[in-house]
């Protein structure tokens, strides 16, 4: 919403200018809570078969209505019972994928989970031998990862999110998620104009804070307090 003066109301102190302003928020975000998610769950992102498809196990813990925390425990309990590729993940007994998201603390959903990474694992196999550089070739890369067990709308975003630092064709890949975060801090609203505020480079930190911002005010509170805006 615009003030009279037309800039945007963000309810905070205005006495510097927009992109100032802008620029101070978007700093504090990025030292608050700028780790990504695969960074957090131990994932070196790289072009590379492995790093590729952990993110794509990471994507799919993460868009189960449970805690983020949770997910990414889950996550690297999975890679560290050697299940972090996809021909192990495909070969593994299923009650050892249950105990793994299980140490992990993924338990509501561990049974159903297990199944869906046994089922993708071997999907992933079979149409692109285990890399996901495959998909990225072919058209429709959004719809084309909603293919695997678990992996819907919200799985995708997350995935292409973490990813556009690797697959920068698909960048700004800044969502509806995103978008929201950037409205509690008063950033603007559009993916391009958000893009416009960091380095190419940093577009998944930027994207991984707005989307912690987005489900937690405390911590929109705390970059604004930061930011002292």
């Amino acid at each position: 919403m615009n003030g009279p003066d037309g800039t945007r109301n963000t309810g905070t102190d205005r006495r510097a200018g927009p992109r100032e302003r802008d620029a101070a928020v978007v700093r504090a975000l990025l030292e608050l809570h700028g780790r990504t998610y695969a960074q957090e769950a131990g994932i070196r992102l790289r072009n590379t078969p492995v790093p590729l498809y952990r993110l794509l196990v990471l994507s799919l813990l993460l868009s189960a209505r449970i805690r983020a925390e949770t997910a990414v425990s889950a996550a690297r309990a999975l890679f560290g019972a050697g299940l972090g590729d996809a021909r192990s993940m495909a070969e593994s007994a299923w009650q050892r994928r249950v105990d793994a998201l299980g140490a992990g603390g993924y338990r509501r959903y561990d049974e159903r989970t297990a199944t869906q990474l046994g089922d993708g694992a071997e999907l992933l196999l079979q149409r692109y031998r285990g890399d996901l550089r495959g998909l990225r070739e072919e058209s429709g890369v959004s719809e084309r990862l909603q293919r695997f067990p678990g992996i819907g709308p919200t799985g995708a975003d997350i995935f292409l999110r973490e990813a556009q630092g690797v697959w920068p064709e698909f960048a700004p890949y800044l969502d509806r998620r995103t978008r929201e975060g950037a409205g509690r801090l008063g950033l603007p609203a559009s993916s391009r104009e958000l893009a416009r505020l960091v380095p190419g480079e940093e577009l998944p930190r930027l994207a991984a804070g707005l989307v912690r911002v987005s489900l937690d005010r405390k911590a929109a509170d705390e970059v604004l307090a930061a930011a002292r805006v």
